[in-house]
């Protein structure tokens, strides 16, 4: 039977939290009630990475963060406190910057002749043809030129092999291209002809000239390359090591070759042996118009490996599956299926070697093991019920949580303050719309050239199309890319198209026909037709063929351009309420009903009841203590919009002008005063700090940093604004300058007090709803305390566990009404989650198949009350929960709560209801209970019969 996690720890593995320090913490992990660690990616990568999604090697183990015996240590510490292991899996990529990186050097070495080259994506054949049989290589930090006359470029040799050093970077010299330096060293040893070391080194140069190109693609003709080669660098080596004259004779030519700073000419050798490579170097800022492999979004340092082919897929899950049939993995979690090609398809053979591995048969769901996709879904988008996994990885429901916490009846408020501040209204669609033409026009922009041009070749194919030109082809791509509604479509070759897909490709149609009323529409109508796999009768297979290769093709580039322009971009432009500016998010939604609520937690319910609920992550933009802090605003609209006309007049003398415009601008200064709200430091005595620490503003000077340049409205990432970025970071350091004269700090630090106050809250709320809501409830590494973490890497700074171990060993003897009194040090959200952790582990069947009732309190309060059952034959539990609590007052108990009372469904039973936290009866009268009585002690309750 499938082992489905109650709970689920996310940890962060580097070399500043290894394997023997995770196997330190689960005792402390089982303690809190977590059932089954979820961990980041451990496979060999950089040594240095923060998130280990730079895989170099699948099948090795990080030696940064253990060895095989402490991996196997931490192992049998969690099997010992019968915990699991959801390992964190990347199918969709590897990371290239390393040489540890073998397939990836291999290719760079051999090109298109390499045995590993059909595992890149990369198209060998570009439109441009100096890259014909080459890949670009976006390494550079200037220009090539610049970069080669400055002799930053250095051919070297080492053990019978040339390489080419640049900085800290080694890349391979082809094989073919040795003659180039050898050629130089044999004229350097003109005076020991008659040697035998002469001679053999002439052997090595015809050697060269037989060896089979690197373009070649025969089977037996790559074969014959790599045998030859290799027996030609160990030639090389040998014959340096008996004759030292050859090995200085090299070392002369590559002196002559590396040429001299000052003298352009000299590096013309150098040049004419990188151009033979199987690679082309270019400045990293200036080839996004040119990459010709597909990378994980515009990241060049992560390029895609093709898992749809059978030896990929082999490769890549060897040593995950030796860890499946070992019981070391438990369940997996999938990271970016979208960049797949085929994501269904993928799951089903995962779940079947799955099955192969732990030597069962497939169940017939087709889910052998615990898995769970990262998709992000929009809108209304739904997962596919077709794909063989338990749900995702909580986005969705995170999201959900804080719009639930949003105050709806205070958009229109809101809305108009943030209008006035930044002075400009742009809609959320519009901005959407714009922000994706620019990512196709810089960072993506080769994705969907190809795109245009693969279209163009298909329709060329045809006599009714073939009029269509390049450029309006290629411009309905971007219009129909910029238009769509979701980040992708699923369609698969030899299945039929879904509604699904089919009205989401309509949608983006419509709309792009609707916004370029100039371009013919029949242009857009073939493209629909193309995408809807509604093939002209006359194709044969080979045309088929490529009409479903472009499909796949564009199904795989709108996920990238969707993240890159919403995320990595909007989401740090629409700031009205920048809470609601997460993964997955939709901030043009100013909050989600109590009754919307309940329905998508029935719908978890019937279709994925072991999803996982997530609230922070490490791709969130701020964590979940943030995010609730910053949904107090729309609570306090008239607070808020005196308050920020108060910061800005008090701010406005440490704003700079750059080019006769303010820096920062409205809208960045409007996020950096929410941000502030959200993360301001506490005392443990609930009020403010009043003078912010170095480490603080530090951490707020690089989050705004990245802010600006992810926004990319006055600086960016690829063209930074020097002066703009210095003015940010003056900004931010003078306006928490804790000098006398600062006449801010005075007037922010009572609004920090009242958000920090309702945003405790909204946590304690959030938290009990993600462990009581149908799925399985995750925690990021160090949130089951307060934590006020905002976007990557502030997110993966170290966890501080012997202060968590303390904080957990004292609940033991804590009164609950003290840890209201306290709610700052945190533990009354320690309590809250390691209360419910345990008791989901102890009564698993309830949370897993118990059925899932709304409750609606009754009174003057009922808005602010989040209320429902769970109930599983005679088993219950009733979960309350406050929001909108500044209509209730802090804390939001006892007395606060007037009238409002919730009525008892009549299929539980009253007998021996209690509260799990305090453990007290709770008085029920008509089979209703007063918020006043349930929450008398504790700001949240869940009552139970068990």
């Amino acid at each position: 039977m499938t082992r489905i996690p109650t709970s689920t720890y996310r940890l962060q593995f580097n070399r500043w939290f290894t394997f023997s320090q995770a196997r330190e913490v689960v005792p402390y992990l089982d303690a809190l009630g977590v059932s089954d660690v979820y961990a980041s990616p451990y496979f060999q990568a950089n040594p240095d990475s923060l998130h280990g999604y730079d895989i170099t090697d699948h099948n090795k183990l990080n030696p940064a963060i253990g060895s095989r015996e402490d991996y196997d240590a931490w192992i049998a510490e969690l099997h010992a406190h019968s915990m699991g292991q959801v390992l964190d899996f990347v199918p969709n990529h590897v990371g290239i910057a390393e040489p540890l990186n073998e397939w990836w050097m291999d290719m760079l070495e051999n090109g298109p002749s390499s045995r590993f080259a059909p595992y890149f994506d990369i198209d060998w054949q570009p439109l441009k043809s100096d890259l014909r049989d080459k890949v670009l290589l976006p390494i550079l930090s200037d220009q090539y030129g610049r970069v080669l006359e400055r002799g930053e470029l250095q051919a070297r040799f080492e053990e019978g092999t040339f390489y080419l050093l640049y900085g800290e970077r080694r890349l391979p010299i082809a094989p073919g291209t040795y003659r180039y330096v050898l050629e130089i060293a044999l004229r350097n040893l003109a005076e020991h002809k008659e040697e035998d070391f002469y001679a053999e080194l002439q052997s090595i140069l015809t050697a060269l000239e037989y060896l089979p190109k690197r373009t070649e693609t025969d089977p037996k003709r790559i074969a014959e390359r790599i045998r030859e080669k290799e027996i030609i660098k160990r030639r090389l080596e040998r014959r340096c090591a008996e004759a030292p004259q050859v090995q200085q004779a090299i070392e002369k030519a590559l002196a002559q070759i590396n040429g001299e700073p000052g003298d352009p000419r000299s590096f013309d050798a150098l040049d004419k042996l990188l151009n033979a490579q199987s690679y082309r170097l270019a400045f990293w800022r200036v080839a996004a118009e040119e990459i010709n492999y597909r990378r994980f979004f515009d990241v060049n340092d992560l390029a895609a490996i093709r898992v749809e082919l059978p030896k990929v897929f082999d490769a890549i899950h060897r040593l995950t599956l030796e860890l499946v049939s070992a019981g070391a993995v438990t369940g997996l979690r999938i990271d970016h299926p979208d960049g797949l090609c085929l994501p269904r398809e993928y799951f089903e053979k995962l779940q079947q070697r799955c099955a192969k591995a732990l030597g069962t048969a497939l169940p017939k769901d087709g889910r052998a093991i615990y898995m769970i996709a990262e998709k992000i879904l929009t809108g209304s988008e739904m997962l596919r019920k077709d794909w063989r996994v338990h749900g995702t990885t909580g986005y969705d429901f995170a999201n959900q949580v804080a719009q639930l916490l949003v105050d709806s009846s205070k958009e229109t408020a809101i809305t108009k303050t943030f209008h006035r501040f930044v002075d400009h209204s742009v809609p959320f669609g519009h901005l959407l719309y714009a922000k994706k033409l620019q990512v196709m026009k810089l960072s993506l922009a080769n994705d969907v050239d190809v795109l245009g041009n693969m279209l163009d070749r298909l329709s060329e194919q045809n006599r009714w199309y073939r009029d269509f030109t390049l450029e309006a082809l290629s411009r309905a791509v971007r219009e129909t890319i910029a238009c769509f509604p979701v980040y992708r479509t699923y369609l698969a070759p030899g299945q039929p198209v879904t509604d699904e897909d089919r009205q989401i490709v309509e949608h983006a149609i419509v709309a792009a026909k609707r916004r370029n009323p100039a371009i013919e529409e029949s242009i857009f109508n073939f493209l629909r037709d193309v995408l809807l796999f509604r093939f002209p009768p006359n194709l044969d297979a080979k045309a088929r063929a490529e009409h479903t290769h472009f499909v796949l093709k564009f199904q795989q580039a709108t996920g990238p351009i969707m993240a890159k322009g919403l995320e990595d971009t909007v989401f740090y432009i629409y700031n009205r309420l920048a809470a609601l500016n997460e993964v997955g998010g939709e901030p043009q939604q100013f909050g989600l009903s109590i009754e919307e609520f309940h329905e998508r937690n029935i719908d978890r319910q019937r279709n994925w009841p072991a999803t996982l609920l997530a609230t922070s992550t490490h791709d969130t933009k701020r964590s979940e203590d943030v995010r609730a802090r910053m949904v107090v605003i729309s609570e306090i609209p008239e607070l808020w919009r005196r308050s920020l006309q108060r910061w800005r007049v008090a701010n406005r003398r440490w704003k700079q002008k750059i080019n006769d415009v303010e820096a920062p601008d409205a809208n960045e200064e409007y996020l950096f005063y929410q941000t502030l709200l959200g993360t301001w430091p506490m005392q443990v005595d609930g009020e403010p700090e009043s003078t912010p620490t170095p480490d603080y503003i530090e951490r707020i000077q690089a989050y705004m940093a990245k802010a600006l340049h992810e926004a990319k409205i006055n600086t960016s990432w690829i063209q930074p604004n020097e002066d703009w970025d210095a003015a940010m970071r003056d900004f931010v350091a003078k306006v928490m300058d804790p000098s006398p004269r600062n006449k801010f700090l005075p007037v922010f630090i009572p609004v920090a007090k009242e958000a920090a106050r309702f945003g405790a809250v909204n946590s304690l709320t959030q938290t009990l709803l993600k462990l009581t809501s149908p799925g399985v409830p995750d925690i990021y590494q160090g949130n089951e305390i307060w934590d006020y973490s905002v976007v990557d890497p502030d997110n993966r700074r170290p966890v501080d566990y012997k202060q968590r171990r303390e904080m957990l060993g004292s609940l033991a003897t804590a009164h609950p009404r003290d840890l209201v009194s306290n709610w700052a040090d945190g533990r009354i959200k320690m309590l809250l989650t390691q209360r419910v952790l345990q008791f989901r582990r102890e009564h698993i069947e309830l949370f897993q198949r118990g059925e899932y009732r709304a409750l609606t309190p009754s009174g003057a309060l009922t808005e602010s009350c989040v209320s429902f059952a769970r109930q599983l034959g005679d088993q219950w539990i009733v979960v309350i929960a406050p929001r909108l609590s500044s209509r209730v007052g802090f804390p939001p108990i006892a007395e606060s709560w007037q009238d409002t009372t919730l009525e008892i469904p009549d299929t539980l039973s009253l007998e021996h209801a209690h509260d799990l936290f305090t453990c007290r009866p709770v008085p029920v009268q008509d089979r209703c209970v007063k918020l006043a009585d349930a929450l008398s002690v504790l700001p949240f309750a869940v009552i139970t019969n068990l």
